[in-house]
């Protein structure tokens, strides 16, 4: 590898890192057990590039890969991988259950906004968007998790949506597999769009951003943002809605993601406006 390339790493790593290294200080978890996570990572993801290319995968040739030794890439390779796809079974359940209450027919009156939902068994009722479009979770688990998080109110035995995007009130441990699942997605699309060499194959990823924002006016970007990214991210959401597919195994997994991001700190000489392409 070119030292040119390697210090470019270098320097982008370490400032992915810091936000990572961040809250994993403030969890109380000390660097020995990222480190530990990291020789994993690097295993399970040895193997399944090797496996991906239908090459011949060992040990050894892992133990090349990683710089690790054949006796640690074995007991790392028996350890259990970690099931990201149940970590966010929960999360998707309550955006899944979000979307069906604002978008599908029946629970939705002539001018297209959310209807109450009644807590008995009477239609429209919270139990059958639950049955419908949650998977096995229970009415209750949901009711309490969408509660929880702010996103409905209970009054006179009916459930009123107060806010269609899900996102844990003060549960630590499910905004932690949100940061763990999101951050994938991205890092993954950053990847795809590096290894890709034809433009057309590569994916979405853009931002816009500025150096010299006039902090009164950050308030307002602020609002505006959500605003729209809000509408956006609602219409996609319905066009999703009615394009899914009937049967599960006729379907695949897409998603976008959008985010704001501030610091006062960071106010440097530079372009006055860039948008990255």
């Amino acid at each position: 590898m070119k030292e040119k390339t390697l210090n470019t790493i270098n320097r982008n790593i370490t400032k992915l890192l810091r936000p990572l290294v961040r809250i994993l200080i403030r969890q109380g978890i000390p660097s020995s057990h990222l480190e530990s996570l990291v020789r994993k990572a690097y295993v399970d993801e040895s193997f399944a590039l090797n496996e991906a290319k239908g090459g011949k995968t060992t040990v050894s040739s892992v133990a090349a890969q990683t710089g690790l030794s054949r006796k640690e890439v074995k007991r790392l390779k028996e350890l259990p991988e970690s099931d990201a796809q149940r970590q966010q079974q929960k999360y998707n359940r309550a955006t899944r259950v979000l979307s069906a209450w604002v978008h599908h027919d029946a629970f939705i009156d002539q001018d297209g906004k959310p209807l109450p939902l009644n807590l008995s068994d009477k239609e429209p009722s919270f139990a059958q968007l639950i049955k419908k479009f949650s998977g096995d979770i229970t009415v209750k688990a949901m009711l309490d998790q969408l509660t929880s998080a702010g996103c409905i109110r209970v009054e006179n035995d009916q459930a009123y949506l107060l806010k269609v995007s899900y996102l844990p009130a003060n549960d630590q441990e499910e905004l932690i597999k949100i940061l763990g699942a999101d951050t994938a997605e991205l890092l993954d699309t950053i990847d795809h769009n590096i290894n890709t060499a034809l433009s057309e194959d590569k994916r979405y990823q853009r931002k816009v951003s500025t150096k010299h924002l006039d902090v009164k006016h950050l308030q307002a970007f602020k609002e505006l943002s959500s605003e729209q990214a809000q509408s956006l991210l609602l219409s996609l959401d319905k066009w999703l809605s009615e394009h899914e597919a009937e049967e599960p195994e006729n379907g695949c997994y897409v998603s976008l993601g959008i985010y704001f991001y501030e610091s006062t700190n960071e106010l440097k000489k530079g372009d006055a406006n860039d948008i990255s392409n």
